[in-house]
């Protein structure tokens, strides 16, 4: 975190620290309460991040807000963000359901890109989840979670750099393989899915 990031977000860094710390720890012990083997271990990895004040800036101003802290807490929704990369589609669908149980948060909403992707193929399923926030003048805030497997994650890092880098050429092809990549890697995630069961249905008998 940067100086201007601690200065913009003042009084209330400390908690917002403090609430990430506990959204990871939460994640962490409902990963544990399904598996603390590493060859069964739902999750890939999970990363954590409080948003830049610049990208929360940009984010206000696209919206219509004035770009101050406060508009941030009580406006946008992903001020804290986890992801969470899994292995199989499944995986995804059954952390989701971890996470409904949890009384740490409410789910106030989910966003199922993985049923439903976007036009260019991104893939990835988003629970916005309401938690307290004893600070100034709101007592909650939202923040994001984002489940996507190892193929998504991985396609998503190429989307990322197509659209926030400088100078690229040939944005035109670049997107249309994208996409192509994005619709054979839901094949591979969905044929992985299937081996899997398959192989749990043999050990079970």
């Amino acid at each position: 975190m940067t100086e201007q990031d601690r200065k913009f977000y003042g009084k209330y860094l400390p908690l917002l620290i403090e609430k990430e710390k506990m959204l990871m720890a939460e994640i962490k012990t409902i990963l544990d309460s399904i598996s603390t083997n590493s060859e069964t271990a739902l999750a890939e990895h999970v990363k954590s991040r409080i948003k830049s004040a610049e990208s929360m800036r940009e984010k206000l101003k696209m919206r219509g807000f004035d770009d101050t802290v406060e508009n941030g807490l009580t406006n946008l929704s992903d001020i804290i963000g986890l992801r969470i990369v899994l292995h199989f589609v499944g995986d995804v669908y059954t952390m989701l359901e971890k996470i409904r149980q949890s009384d740490k948060w409410k789910v106030v909403a989910v966003k199922d890109y993985i049923a439903n992707a976007k036009p260019n193929g991104y893939r990835s399923l988003h629970i916005i989840l309401s938690i307290p926030f004893e600070c100034g003048e709101t007592d909650h805030i939202e923040t994001e979670i984002q489940l996507r497997t190892i193929a998504m994650d991985c396609w998503a890092s190429l989307e990322h750099q197509l659209k926030y880098k400088k100078n690229i050429t040939d944005t035109e092809l670049i997107v249309s393989e994208l996409k192509r990549c994005a619709d054979e890697m839901t094949s591979t995630d969905l044929t992985m899915q299937t081996i899997r069961e398959l192989i749990q249905k043999q050990e079970n008998r």
